[in-house]
């Protein structure tokens, strides 16, 4: 295995009149697939686009975000994927910070890449559903330029929880050997699967779960622009989905749609959820609605991303991460490092060869992450006797009550009990007393009298004294990030 793009050709050759991917009822095969992605990758190198130099997208979940992203990797080059919805200053830096040469942009969003390409000098091209506009010249690169495993395909920034995002390089290796599990391990996915691309392409879930994914296996991937769940509801249907993926929020949003109620979902077999904790509650009311099972699992971009999973042919645990994957050791640990006993929390450390090669041009950032060949994931969680693993809390979300430890996920599982409640975000407040105090934003259904009172009632009778919130406000809804995750660190009490 040498250039990420080999799964491409292979899969061409192999299933040249299979779907690569469908939208809107309309197919597009993996030999058109691969014929547009050859012409993209001879005309980035006509443009003067090396091997190793760095490409970015800013597409949505169309057609052409594939044809660029394999002809980018035909070529030799280094995807840099990023999320439409930045604005000219984000795009300034990371196109700087990349040194990105070339920007495919979806036509929307061309006046703010324009506007932060202005200190880079990265050419940015429009690109429409099918491909770039005005685009072409040079002869079609089909064969992959060759390339190192350990060499960079996929420069992946980080949402940036603290400071300035950062880029993890993801290698050829690294993608391949993750998306091949992710496919055989993880899904069990066949040429006869079709997956919904309803996560974005932009970030590492869908890209490699998804697309990548689905690439090996020689499966279709039906997309979705942008995620809602009436059109999930729709494409599930029509396209007969076997597998979703998705975070927990799509989960929750094709649950309680009204379109949901009559909805045919007997081709779903299986989905995976990752990104954030699952609620218990919903998960058990999605698999009793429509009759299939939820895999939960675990990663992030420096892991390329899985670290771990509720495995198919193995005991699901539901509330769990499951177990590490193959290729990959996790274990609990204090803050010198040491692996904490079986039980007791401790952050998740990750070693194997789904680990990032770094930084982009970031060594102290890799070294901080990376301090003794283990990566830190800021992540706490616990490990039971057969390896199973609970996420407990982010290291940066737990709220310390009188120096007492209550972690954000174990109180919203509580508060998700409450029927009337349809997400909850629960935050630390600051108190003179106490240093921080329990809070928390909820969004309630449609129709709900439930009072903010009647939540902390709730609550109260169901958690330990000094975990339940004892501020409880309503919001319309909870802010989310680029893939429909709760940003609990925008989420702060109202003031008076």
């Amino acid at each position: 295995m040498t250039n990420l793009a080999t799964n491409l050709t292979t899969t061409a050759t192999e299933q040249p009149e299979q779907d690569a991917l469908r939208v809107s009822g309309q197919g597009v095969t993996y030999a058109q697939l691969h014929g547009m992605a050859a012409k993209v990758a001879g005309t980035l190198r006509a443009e003067g686009v090396q091997p190793g130099d760095r490409v970015a997208v800013i597409l949505p979940n169309v057609p052409s975000f594939p044809v660029v992203y394999w002809g980018i990797l035909l070529a030799g080059g280094v995807v840099v994927p990023m999320n439409p919805l930045l604005k000219a200053g984000e795009i300034d830096y990371f196109f700087s910070d990349s040194g990105a040469k070339i920007a495919f942009v979806w036509p929307d969003f061309v006046d703010e890449a324009t506007k932060g390409a202005q200190n880079s000098g990265t050419r940015v091209v429009t690109t429409g559903a099918m491909g770039p506009e005005d685009f072409e010249g040079g002869e079609p690169i089909a064969d992959p330029t060759s390339r190192e495993d350990d060499e960079t395909a996929i420069i992946l920034y980080t949402s940036g929880t603290t400071g300035r995002p950062k880029g993890a390089e993801l290698t050829h290796s690294n993608i391949h050997l993750n998306a091949m599990r992710s496919a055989h391990v993880i899904q069990q996915m066949t040429a006869e699967d079709v997956v919904m691309g309803c996560l974005p392409l932009f970030h590492v879930f869908g890209l490699v779960v998804g697309l990548n994914a689905a690439t090996i296996a020689g499966a279709s991937l039906a997309l979705i622009p942008r995620f809602d769940p009436e059109a999930a509801v729709e494409v599930i249907e029509k396209e007969r989905v076997t597998i979703m993926q998705g975070v927990p929020t799509m989960y929750a949003a094709i649950l309680n749609h009204p379109s949901s109620d009559g909805m045919d979902a007997s081709s779903l077999r299986t989905c995976a959820s990752g990104g954030s904790a699952m609620p218990l509650e919903v998960m058990k009311a999605f698999e009793e609605k429509f009759g299939c099972v939820i895999l939960e699992g675990y990663g992030l971009s420096e892991t390329s991303p899985v670290a771990s999973f509720n495995m198919p042919d193995r005991e699901r645990k539901p509330g769990t991460i499951g177990l590490a994957i193959p290729g990959c050791e996790m274990r609990c640990v204090d803050e010198d490092g040491a692996e904490v006993p079986v039980g007791e929390v401790g952050e998740i450390a990750i070693r194997g060869d789904n680990v990032m090669k770094g930084y982009w041009n970031k060594p102290e950032a890799t070294a901080e992450a990376i301090p003794d060949g283990w990566f830190r994931t800021g992540d706490l969680a616990t490990m039971d006797d057969e390896g199973y693993f609970t996420i407990v809390d982010r290291k940066k979300d737990m709220i310390l009550r009188g120096g007492m430890n209550v972690y954000p996920r174990e109180v919203e599982e509580v508060i998700y009990q409450h029927p009337d409640v349809l997400e909850v975000a629960v935050v630390g407040m600051p108190d003179d007393l106490l240093g921080e105090q329990v809070g928390a934003a909820v969004a309630l259904r449609e129709g709900s009298s439930a009072t903010p009172e009647d939540v902390i009632a709730f609550t109260k009778e169901r958690i330990a004294a000094y975990k339940y919130p004892r501020k409880v406000w309503v919001v319309d809804t909870l802010p989310k990030g680029p893939t429909g995750k709760i940003l609990r660190r925008e989420v702060s009490a109202p003031t008076g």
